[in-house]
């Protein structure tokens, strides 16, 4: 009775529920630290560095009027859960940080290359396996040394780095064009991770410490790790559980042009030269730099402008990335019903889609330095921003698939490079503008940047944007779709329905 309940599952709909939550864990996983460090690195140390900086500026060195303020910022940072022990420089702190998207950005073509010689299952699951032993190890490294956590994070950074190429290149082998918008959805899984890690970071760390925070992520990991080992799939054709009817369906709508693009050689210098790939690869740069400004970005502030205790800081840090896995959602379905309805062509939905998610995030982030103390203004807008940044999983980001469905793992590849390397740039200039936590003025400047960012690189999408085929994605002896695909491509497809009524 449960086997044949189970056999009913259609294998698209478990290989949805492995990428949600593979991006999921992936994303609890890179961001714990982002939260752990502020409880790490305490209060008196903190604040200890930022005397000696004013006590260097200060004409009375060791003025008492500054004695006074670290010891009451002290006492009331501790009393709001901020415990610290390890003296670790903010440059330390930045780095710990920072490194990891250094590696993040520098493993994304070998994650491309990877995937098209070993398969999404192989490079997924390997690279999850070793972000999480990384993270059981790094309370050992921290009492250690701190070197050892930078070593952990680069590891974790370079293993992150080959999960987004890995699932990219499955989705033009099982998911169907006229689908593919809503299982991008899937990917806004790690809206979900991070909104989770945040308040579940705090909870950990008021009642049992920072330590675990890591054991916990990293036996999450390992068990995700064993559920994909025995239900992931590199395609319909190696899943020994999927129904026939459900093959056929998948191989009617996908083309063979498409499949028979496995392991096809690379065309790098074609992608490296492609000014739609240069679009979404350069907009994406602009969403990725305001959505790591409130990732990164959000604990401090709520922590130093707001003045949120550990446990509401994590709560209300990680709330916005919850709502918009549901957003998401609602995005990717609209982008469906628009293209099947014919109501706007799949190129125009796609720069509708990315301009929702640059253009009004990005002007919402600099509205949030300009509403005082405002807090229930300020946590909507912060909300509102972060829900509208996933409409890109609608727009740019799905248009790697629509522009290469044979060579979305390296095109995404490609793209990450140079969308992730804001990953790391946005810490390093927020350090330059922001050199102290509690100015609102620098705070201000950072968001106006982050807004400016956003806006003017969705002109590159606006501009060079598409949803059409490129002829590079085809192989070599096929420049031009074949007969089939361009049917496939130019009628509209059959859904799962209308194969049900056959």
């Amino acid at each position: 009775m449960v086997s044949e309940l189970v056999k009913k599952i259609p294998a698209r709909l478990v290989l949805y529920f492995l990428s949600w939550s593979g991006f999921l864990v992936s994303f609890m996983m890179r961001n714990d630290m982002n939260f752990a460090l502020v409880a790490m690195v305490g209060t008196k140390n903190e604040l200890s560095h930022n005397n000696s900086s004013l006590n260097g500026n200060n004409s009375i060195n060791g003025s008492s009027s500054n004695q006074d303020f670290v010891k009451q910022e002290v006492e009331d940072l501790t009393e709001l859960g901020y415990n610290g022990e390890f003296d670790w420089s903010p440059g330390v702190q930045s780095m710990i940080i920072s490194v990891f998207y250094w590696w993040y950005v520098v493993s994304q073509v070998v994650g491309g290359v990877a995937t098209q010689y070993f398969g999404t299952k192989n490079v997924f699951g390997w690279s999850q396996f070793a972000t999480a032993a990384c993270s059981l190890l790094m309370p050992l490294a921290a009492d250690t040394n701190y070197v050892l956590v930078i070593v952990l994070r680069s590891i974790q950074g370079f293993a992150s780095g080959l999960t987004w190429p890995a699932m990219y290149a499955i989705v033009g082998v099982w998911i169907p064009p006229i689908e593919r918008s809503r299982f991008m959805s899937s990917f806004q899984g790690f809206s979900i991770g991070i909104g989770l890690t945040y308040p579940i970071c705090g909870f950990i760390i008021a009642h049992w410490g920072w330590r675990y925070v890591f054991y916990f992520t990293g036996s999450v990991g390992m068990l995700w790790c064993v559920i994909w080992y025995f239900l992931a799939f590199n395609s319909p054709a190696e899943h020994p559980r999927i129904t026939e009817q459900e093959r056929e369906y998948i191989d009617l709508n996908v083309s063979n042009d498409i499949k028979d693009g496995q392991g096809m050689r690379v065309p790098w210098i074609s992608i490296f030269t492609s000014l739609p790939a240069w679009s979404i690869g350069v907009t994406t740069f602009g969403r990725i730099w305001v959505h790591y400004t409130f990732i990164i970005g959000g604990p401090n502030y709520m922590k130093n402008i707001l003045h949120f205790s550990i446990q509401k800081n994590g709560f209300l840090s990680g709330a916005p990335f919850l709502c918009s896995y549901l957003s998401s959602v609602v995005f990717c379905y609209l982008a469906d019903v628009l293209v099947t309805n014919k109501w706007m062509t799949l190129t125009n939905v796609r720069k509708l889609f990315t301009a929702m998610s640059q253009i009004i995030p990005g002007l919402l982030v600099l509205l949030i330095g300009y509403l005082g103390d405002n807090i229930i203004l300020i946590l909507s807008i912060w909300f509102v921003a972060v829900s509208f940044i996933t409409a890109s999983y609608a727009g740019a980001m799905a248009s790697i698939v629509d522009i290469a469905p044979n060579l979305a793992g390296p095109v995404l590849a490609f793209c990450q490079t140079i969308h992730m390397s804001a990953s790391f740039l946005q810490p390093i200039v927020a350090g330059l503008m922001i050199t102290d936590n509690s100015s609102l003025s620098q705070w201000q400047v950072s968001f106006m940047l982050a807004s400016v960012v956003a806006v003017l690189t969705y002109l590159m999408f606006q501009i060079y944007g598409t949803s059409e085929i490129q002829s590079w994605n085809y192989p070599r002896e096929s420049s031009i779709p074949s007969e089939e695909s361009q049917e496939i491509l130019q009628k509209p497809l059959k859904s799962k329905t209308d194969f049900d009524d056959d």
